[in-house]
């Protein structure tokens, strides 16, 4: 077993914002697209990702308090759901299954604490998992400390901690002119790409100072000429007055003027953001991208790009978007939809995958998104 195999296989989830303590079963692949209305509940599955990621960086209860603490987590309060559940399965390609389960009930200070926490793993051809238990009655996730210790248990848990802390989510919806993009910041601070693309400029810098890397910066910078003809490249230098500062400068095509980020549109500015982030070298790029609405301004072009760019990215690492974009879902399969609707009698969120036989007789005549738009898919309002 090796780390580099383990993908993301299943979620099961109960209790979590709109997903109520019945629970929804959901799988991955390598391309994972949620489609669905305003309200549907796309946006509470990214929310349980960033959880994810400050689980597993020590961070939960600063997560449960910027999320409004508890009541604001659990499906319609603590007075109806006590507890959230999740179990996470892993697979290692043939080799096995790996599973991380923990339980976050309701405790006082309106906070959620672990009633339950466990690894498994089962090897291919063994009839029975082997399970241990992280015990009960934590804060922060056990799992943290079992990942520092030797032995079997805790290579489980190594190789699970490390997927989810690089699984990310990014949204790139803030281009206002206050928004960090789009202003000077931290030459240094280019390790890799934050979730609002705030580094993009020294992210760029840092990959384009590497020569192992610059193939790849020169991919990024030709997918933006894509779609922005007028682009030339970047400017990436220090700032002439803070060595230590770093803007996103770049030069047109044409006469090689020099222009600041204040004068790139929003659309161009978080296609600029996507294609780091899915063109950047496969050793830096996170194990699971998690990107909501990444259509946000794009032009229908743009998001074919987009699109290729998606497939590329996949090679090494899983993708999961959630969209409500019908030119966006026509560039993807079937299969790798998934359909997000609200249950109005019940409340709560469902997720299902398309019945592809179903489906096959109206894919002959209608894309994806007009079945959508039809109703026959589902996920309407």
């Amino acid at each position: 077993m090796t780390d580099q195999r383990l993908k993301l296989k299943e979620l099961n989830l109960k209790g979590f914002k709109s997903i109520d303590a019945e629970g929804q079963s959901i799988s991955f692949g390598d391309v994972t697209v949620f489609l669905g209305a305003n309200g549907a509940g796309k946006s509470n599955l990214v929310s349980f990702f960033k959880l994810l990621h400050y689980l597993t960086t020590g961070a939960l209860q600063t997560f449960i308090g910027e999320q409004g603490y508890a009541d604001s987590l659990l499906h319609y309060g603590a007075s109806t759901t006590a507890r959230i559940q999740a179990t996470l399965k892993f697979e290692q390609g043939e080799a096995g299954e790996d599973t991380y389960g923990f339980t976050l009930s309701h405790a006082s200070g309106d906070t959620l604490i672990f009633t339950e926490e466990s690894v498994t793993w089962q090897k291919a051809g063994r009839p029975r998992p082997q399970k241990v238990d992280l015990k009960a009655g934590h804060k922060e996730a056990n799992i943290i400390e079992d990942a520092k210790q030797s032995g079997t248990t805790s290579r489980t848990s190594r190789f699970i901690l490390n997927l989810l802390r690089l699984c990310r989510v990014y949204q790139f919806h803030d281009t206002s002119g206050t928004a960090k993009i789009r202003n000077y910041g931290y030459i240094g601070d280019g390790d890799y790409l934050r979730d609002n693309a705030g580094n993009l400029a020294a992210f760029l810098y840092g990959m384009s100072s590497r020569q192992e890397f610059r193939k790849y910066y020169e991919r990024i910078v030709r997918h933006i000429q894509l779609v922005m003809p007028q682009f030339g490249d970047f400017i990436l230098r220090p700032s002439p007055a803070n060595r230590n500062s770093i803007n996103l400068d770049w030069t047109d095509k044409g006469r090689g003027y020099h222009f600041g980020p204040h004068q790139l549109s929003d659309g161009s500015l978080r296609f600029m953001a996507l294609a780091t982030l899915l063109l950047q070298p496969p050793s830096t790029l996170p194990r699971v991208i998690v990107l909501d609405e990444p259509e946000l301004g794009l032009h229908p072009a743009a998001i074919s790009n987009f699109s290729g760019m998606v497939r590329t990215a996949s090679v090494n690492s899983q993708v999961i978007l959630a969209t409500q974009s019908p030119r966006l879902v026509d560039e993807f399969d079937p299969e790798q939809i998934v359909i997000v609707e609200w249950d109005g009698k019940a409340d709560r969120s469902i997720f299902r995958r398309p019945d592809k036989d179903a489906l096959s007789d109206w894919l002959e005549r209608y894309s994806l998104s007009e079945l959508w738009e039809k109703n026959i898919l589902g996920g309407r309002p």
